[in-house]
């Protein structure tokens, strides 16, 4: 199983819960930019998000990382 942290734990929840878009490699919630500007590139080359442009979803392995804990 991939280790994230709780950061990157709770960018996945808000991603579950179609709060965030992408918008080129930054990552939006609720509209804002998110303070960890890596977050969004981190997450997408790791597998766990999408990587369109858009409404951000998760990919089948964020999902099953989310339904893990």
């Amino acid at each position: 199983m991939t280790a994230i942290s709780h950061r990157d734990r709770a960018v996945l929840r808000a991603v579950a819960a179609g709060r965030c878009q992408l918008s080129g490699r930054f990552l939006l919630v609720d509209g804002m930019g998110c303070c960890d500007q890596f977050v969004g590139p981190r997450l997408t080359e790791a597998g766990l998000i999408s990587s369109d442009p858009g409404v951000a979803s998760l990919t089948e392995t964020g999902r099953a990382l989310l339904e893990a804990a």
